[in-house]
């Protein structure tokens, strides 16, 4: 299904929901909305899906104008936060009560598939309310995959799992839709989230769309400020600076050795993701001395917030760290991992990233 919105907005008595945007998400892929709570995600799903009409604009499917047409009529899969299942039903019949409205030969085999790839298949003769909200979110993500839909929109779907479960289910879920037998409108506050599931990424804020295309671009050529903040997971480490001779020279800071359009000229600002800063020296790297503020262990890695010259930064560091609050720690990385943004906070210059052309 080729789905695209032209000119889409949304007003609600006074206010702005969803500013004036275009968007044409690739078919048979998955496009990801990411953006924190009220970006306006759940505003644009409801378009797409025939729930709300957009103040002004066309959706069209398959070059069809389906503006106001209502869900009902059109053949889309939907998938909330809040889980929505038929209380009346075991779980076994809730999967496959779409399987069964097309006449699925194949169901039993079908429901059970699903039930194992989202670790449901022990619960197929429970009811829902036997259930617990996790595993009945999984039910209702199962129910939505049989129902094959040419578009499915997933709002949050993994919001309510835990951590272990929502990675697994990650994996799972990349791997039903690289069979590309759907367009996927995922929703989701984690930058995280939208790297694991790769395909396409829109990067929303406040209503507005900022960026949209394949999500290892977006992520490390963000067009603009708004959009680096928003795909950061520690949020990107953001210094002063302005264009000296040499490169860009960091307020309070030292001076880094980068080639900028030679008609840029005056106030910058610099951007470090977090897993560019290291504690171990390499050839040619730029020192911050500074202390420790905070350590955090989280998972696999640590992050140790530190307090230099140029402000507290956040590295991101592999494996399990120990440090002392107040203790002194030099922090290093390489002026070719910096972002550069104009005054007006539009991307400069990002990093070169290994294999690209």
């Amino acid at each position: 299904m080729q789905l695209s919105l032209e000119g889409v907005s949304k007003k609600v008595g006074a206010q702005t929901w969803l500013y004036e945007m275009g968007l044409a998400p690739q078919p048979g892929a998955v496009t990801v909305l990411l953006g924190a709570t009220q970006a306006g995600k759940t505003s644009l799903m409801r378009i797409m899906a025939g729930l709300d009409v957009p103040t002004h604009g066309r959706v069209r499917v398959d070059g069809v104008d389906v503006t106001g047409q209502p869900v009902r009529e059109r053949n889309v899969a939907m998938v909330y936060q809040q889980f929505i299942n038929y209380p009346s039903l075991t779980v076994r019949d809730n999967i496959a009560s779409p399987l069964k409205l097309r006449g699925e030969k194949n169901m039993d085999q079908r429901v059970r598939e699903l039930a194992e790839k989202l670790h449901i298949e022990m619960f197929l003769e429970r009811y829902p309310a036997e259930l617990s909200g996790g595993q009945q979110q999984r039910v209702a993500l199962a129910r939505a995959l049989a129902k094959a839909a040419p578009l499915m929109l997933l709002d949050e779907p993994l919001v309510n799992l835990d951590y272990k479960l929502r990675e697994e289910l990650r994996d799972e879920l990349s791997s039903l839709f690289a069979a590309g037998e759907s367009t996927v409108i995922y929703a989701t506050t984690e930058p995280g989230e939208a790297l694991l599931l790769g395909g396409y990424t829109a990067v929303m804020d406040a209503g507005e769309l900022l960026q949209y295309g394949p999500t290892a671009e977006v992520f490390h050529r963000p067009k603009s400020l708004r959009v680096a903040r928003a795909f950061s997971d520690p949020p990107m480490n953001l210094a002063a600076g302005h264009t000296a001779a040499g490169g860009v020279q960091l307020q309070s800071g030292p001076l880094l050795a980068l080639a900028l359009p030679a008609t840029q000229a005056g106030g910058l600002t610099v951007g470090l993701r977090a897993s560019a800063l290291r504690v171990q020296e390499r050839p040619g790297d730029v020192a911050l001395n500074g202390h420790v503020e905070l350590a955090e262990i989280s998972g696999s890695d640590t992050f140790v917030h530190v307090a230099t010259p140029i402000g507290e930064l956040v590295a991101q560091l592999t494996g399990v760290h120990y440090f002392e609050l107040g203790a002194a720690l030099t922090l290093y990385f390489h002026a070719t991992q910096a972002y550069v943004f104009d005054g007006q906070g539009s991307l400069l210059l990002a990093p070169v990233r290994q294999g690209a052309v």
